[in-house]
């Protein structure tokens, strides 16, 4: 093995090499051709011994993070050949794979002029599989925390029914930190260490962009919950999280596909089947749409007010950080407060961001794209076009909002060529998905309504 880095974009083959777990650290180590190792930790605090009726489904939550977290280092290079060294893969978990590489990478193949289709195969072996036995985990829930409205409405909802249930994130944001800890609840920091050789390949010119990081933040919590005993991990998307940003050559491209029910599917029945057949992986608020669950934001009180953040510049790995909680720039920042506006006061919700992002005329084109008006829905995760509309419909009526720059625009340019029986509110705070909400949550579901 060379110790010089090798251009990945010449890669030949793409090898998942090991993984290891010793005192609570998970390494996941992976390679190009005979290039250097690339090695990434996950670290699992106070991870206590693990009793022998968990041991298998800890060692299948470890492999199946090793081959979901590679897809950061994968797409370095996209090489054809795809190599698991050690036991080879059953077709279920390599059609698993399949679908998270070429959909969690389709933004990242679409920006990069690339097509994957055809050429990410994981290999596997028609061998029989036994099914995963229950692993006898306690009926309590990790609830991810990512420090915005739609993880906070999900814990009020959980501490609603009084249910046993901890405050979790991955990463070492000073902001999700202060949000969970709002909560009241116990917390969970992980923490994930890139491996340094990443950045250094990016540093070079490796293929780089956005990656399905809700996919490999759900299967880090599937082996902290093995290791921790928690029964259930109940994530906050809701269901326009499953609609594409836009459809290219044939393929949808969906900035949050990782967050739709398709893959919360997927990862649910691969988890009781091949991990442990007493996990559940789930979103407590699929049903809702947008729109529904700023509503229930709003109607929580100034406690969260605060202390939340959508705002993803706050984030990001590299780079600079807006001083404040809310850039007032990216279109999380603009589509958070269009949702809120319809179900909170005015001065509250200028008080939160520090100014009136309605009111200037600038940002024309970001709320256009929101719209889905001359121009597709950010890469971002914000809403669907038609509940951005709603929204802005809604605000048209009010006095306090309809002078506002954009508002008024859109009262007189946009409003007279869209069809009013399709700009209702209501419609969006009635429940209308799917779930796979465990029974024993289900009071917590009935608590959003």
């Amino acid at each position: 093995m060379t110790d010089t880095f090798i251009d990945p974009r010449n890669s030949q083959q793409f090898r998942f090499v090991r993984n290891t777990f010793a005192d609570g650290v998970a390494e996941l180590v992976y390679a190009f051709d005979d290039g250097p190792e690339l090695v990434e930790r996950v670290t699992f605090p106070g991870a206590p011994a693990v009793p022998p009726e968990r041991e298998a489904a800890l060692a299948a939550a470890l492999r199946l993070l090793h081959l979901v977290a590679g897809v950061s280092y994968y797409k370095a290079g996209i090489p054809a050949g795809i190599v698991v060294e050690g036991q080879p893969l059953d077709e279920p978990t390599a059609r698993l794979l399949d679908a998270l590489y070429l959909h969690g990478l389709a933004e990242f193949a679409y920006r990069n002029r690339l097509d994957l289709r055809g050429r990410i195969a994981f290999p596997f072996k028609r061998h029989a599989t036994v099914p995963a036995t229950a692993a006898g985990l306690p009926p309590r829930s990790l609830l991810p925390i990512g420090g915005g409205k739609d993880s906070v409405v999900a814990v009020e909802a959980v501490k609603s029914i009084g249910a046993d249930a901890t405050a979790t994130w991955v990463g070492n944001s000073p902001l999700i930190a202060e949000c969970a800890a709002r909560t009241g609840l116990p917390t969970l920091n992980i923490s994930r260490e890139l491996a340094p050789g990443l950045f250094e390949l990016n540093r070079l010119g490796a293929w780089n962009g956005h990656i399905p990081v809700t996919a490999i933040n759900s299967v880090i919590l599937a082996v902290a919950a093995i290791l921790y005993g928690y029964d259930s991990i109940v994530f906050a998307n809701e269901r326009s999280a499953s609609v594409a940003t836009l459809e290219y050559d044939g393929q949808e491209v969906n900035h949050q596909w990782s967050k739709g029910f398709g893959f919360e599917k997927s990862l649910h029945d691969y988890l009781h089947t091949h991990v442990a057949a007493d996990l559940d992986y789930c979103s407590l608020l699929r049903p809702w749409s947008e729109l529904a669950v700023t509503s229930a934001f709003a109607r929580l009180g100034a406690e969260y007010f605060n202390v939340f953040s959508s705002c993803n510049r706050n984030f990001r790995i590299l780079g600079p950080k807006p001083a404040d909680r809310w850039c007032g720039q990216c279109p999380k920042c603009h589509f958070v407060f269009l949702a809120l506006a319809p179900f909170m006061a005015k001065p509250r919700l200028l008080s939160i961001f520090g100014r009136n992002l309605l009111d200037d005329d600038a940002l024309a084109g970001a709320f256009d794209a929101l719209l889905e008006y001359k121009d597709h829905k950010p890469f971002e995760c914000v809403g669907e076009g038609a509940e951005a509309r709603a929204a802005l419909a809604a605000l048209a009526e009010r006095p306090e909002w309809r002078e506002d720059a954009l508002v008024a625009r859109f009262r007189t340019e946009i409003l007279p060529q869209l069809q009013p029986d399709e700009l209702g509110l209501e419609p969006w705070l009635k429940p209308g998905a799917s779930h796979l909400v465990p029974q024993r949550l289900l009071g917590a579901l009935d608590a959003l309504g």
